[in-house]
């Protein structure tokens, strides 16, 4: 357990737990997604908008697609009214029998057996200093630090649902989506459309969503704002700027807080340095 700075040592969500998986079980992982690569058409399963755990894909891509679309927005003088998701320990929490579902649509059987048996009757201790705890069966996401991880996370969200209305971003559990129009509550009406399927999705395959940390922001040259929204009747919060995927993004897309937050980070280093 590693202890997140500045937070209050008593509270237990404080730590941040690191996994230690045997050496035997990433090998075996290695050689099954070398297999699986040679086997199975894996890029096709991921769809387009997702940037994550992708050859030539990274966050500098995903930012550059999402900020090229919001200034051509700001350019063609509409409204853009956004959403950005924050998924709850995305990882560690996912159904295992939501994703052998998927699993079995989507691997053939040998490698759906295989996959079951490996996710089945695991167990895990945490230690801490000199302590152990006994051991408990893991009943949800996938193994931490582990190979196939990330590819297990892509294939239970890759059917994700999309709309023609508006466009979404996504890089591993980080989500944004966005829709744009002249009119503020037409371009809210399309968002609000694609978040009542998204939670349709989020409740069918046990996903949570912290809906107080999401934020609603609309990107606009104007002084107008677009309605507010709703995820599973919660409004989400609106904030006139967001971080996403280490962008500070503001409503002008001005950069101001952005390149505010660098200085800070950049005199912290050199203070260091000297």
């Amino acid at each position: 357990m590693i202890p997140k700075p500045g937070k209050p040592v008593h509270d237990t969500a404080s730590y941040r737990p690191i996994s230690h998986l045997p050496i035997p079980s990433k090998v075996f992982e290695k050689l099954l997604l070398k297999r699986l690569r040679s086997d199975v058409d894996l890029p096709a399963l991921i769809p387009h908008h997702e940037f994550g755990f992708r050859a030539g894909h990274s966050t500098i891509h995903q930012t550059h697609r999402l900020v090229h679309e919001i200034a051509q927005v700001l350019e063609d003088k509409k409204l853009c009214s956004a959403v950005f998701l924050d998924v709850a320990q995305a990882f560690d929490k996912f159904w295992h029998t939501g994703l052998l579902c998927k699993l079995k649509s989507t691997l053939p059987s040998p490698y759906y057996f295989l996959l079951h048996s490996y996710l089945s009757a695991r167990y895990y201790q945490v230690r801490y200093n000199d302590s152990y705890s006994a051991c408990h069966e893991v009943l949800s996401g996938v193994p931490q630090g582990s190979v196939l991880g990330p590819l297990l996370y892509q294939i239970y969200t890759a059917d994700l649902p999309t709309t023609d209305n508006t466009t979404i971003a996504t890089f591993a559990d980080d989500t944004g989506l966005f829709a744009a129009h002249t009119d503020p509550l037409i371009a809210s009406q399309r968002l609000q459309h694609h978040l009542n399927s998204l939670q349709v999705w989020f409740d069918k395959w046990k996903i949570k969503v912290q809906k107080a940390k999401s934020v609603h922001i609309t990107f606009t040259a104007k002084h107008i704002l677009c309605p507010p929204v709703t995820l599973g009747d919660v409004q989400i919060p609106m904030q006139p700027e967001v971080k996403y995927l280490g962008l500070h993004l503001g409503q002008r897309l001005t950069w101001r807080t952005h390149i505010r937050t660098k200085r800070h980070h950049l005199d912290l280093k050199l203070r260091g340095m000297y």
